[in-house]
């Protein structure tokens, strides 16, 4: 009479179709599986739902005042329509026009220059061995546990008066920065994103340049290409997808920011983007509350169309470095 014997590896396999079986039936593993089952026609429909505040606030950018305070967006009738939310907003008392070129000129720098400069800092994180690299990019990414709000005054002061150093011992000023007088411009709001955006866009960067096929790399430098050869050549056209999707993030961002814009800028109205436009324009005690949905729609109708643009990107971009291979 014979008996078998077991082998180790099938004892393994049985041990590891268990923890899979256990891993498979656990609350995230259920949740997952929920998620999945859900028709494709039920996330439309959500889509849908959430666009409808849009669509009222498009709606009510026609209507008169008393229309607005009279009846639901959903009554309205096409008499009813008009132009003169849109005519108050864009006049010369209003100037929404020149707000919007404002917050373009806050919006577009601050998007392409942090993108600019922390592609090539992300690459060389990557890719290029230097004394003190990984110590480096922990500091960097360090920064991002600082919070906006406690920096905006320093800078601020910083925008005004410069930085200078007191050496006590050598009765001595050091001028470390100085004064550019750029409190009140649009300027001081762009220098501020920009610098904040950077370790989050050389983090983000970094987590997908990191994982391009070290084969391309090698292939590239016995073919003679230089650093920026590479970069240029190499890692830019692969990089389009988080490229764009941290562009979307850093533009809507800035285009709907208010804080930065308002402690930056302040009274000054002839460089105040839309935000803070918008947020003066039902005047006192809210008499002009009308056009508040037409400066609103204006806003919001921008990063709309960045975001409906580069969307093909967005998923991609979000999801760089996430996995390997």
């Amino acid at each position: 009479m014979s008996t078998t014997t077991p082998l180790a590896s099938d004892s393994g396999d049985a041990t590891t179709s268990s923890s899979s079986a256990k891993k498979s039936s656990g609350p995230i593993a259920r949740v997952y599986d929920f998620l999945r089952s859900i028709p494709t026609i039920v996330v439309w429909l959500i889509v849908v739902v959430w666009s409808i505040p849009t669509l009222g606030l498009f709606v009510n950018s026609f209507r008169s005042r008393d229309g607005q305070r009279n009846t639901g967006w959903w009554k309205v009738r096409p008499s009813e329509l008009t132009l003169d939310n849109y005519d108050q907003i864009f006049g010369a008392r209003q100037g929404l026009g020149q707000s919007l070129l404002n917050s373009a000129a806050i919006a577009i720098p601050a998007t392409i220059i942090p993108i600019a400069i922390a592609a090539f800092a992300a690459y060389g994180f990557a890719w290029v061995d230097f004394k003190g690299r990984k110590p480096l990019f922990i500091a960097t990414v360090a920064l991002l546990a600082i919070p906006l709000q406690v920096a905006l005054i320093p800078l601020l002061q910083m925008f005004v008066g410069g930085a200078r150093l007191t050496l006590p011992f050598l009765d001595k000023t050091i001028t470390l920065i100085p004064d550019f007088d750029l409190a009140g411009t649009t300027t001081a709001v762009w220098l501020t994103h920009t610098g904040f955006a950077m370790p989050f866009a050389i983090f983000l960067l970094h987590n997908y340049i990191s994982q391009l096929p070290k084969d391309l790399f090698e292939a590239a430098r016995i073919d003679g290409a230089a650093h920026f050869t590479i970069f240029w050549r190499l890692v830019l056209p692969l990089s389009v997808p988080v490229l764009a999707a941290f562009a979307i993030f850093q533009f809507l961002w800035t285009w709907n920011d208010y804080l930065v814009a308002n402690t930056m800028i302040g009274a000054n109205a002839s460089q105040q983007p839309t935000t803070i436009l918008i947020a003066n324009l039902a005047g006192d005690f809210g008499r002009n509350e009308n056009i508040l949905p037409a400066g609103a729609f204006v806003q919001a109708f921008v990063p709309i169309v960045v975001f409906f643009a580069l969307q093909k990107y967005f998923v991609r971009g979000i999801l760089a470095g996430a996995v390997k291979g």
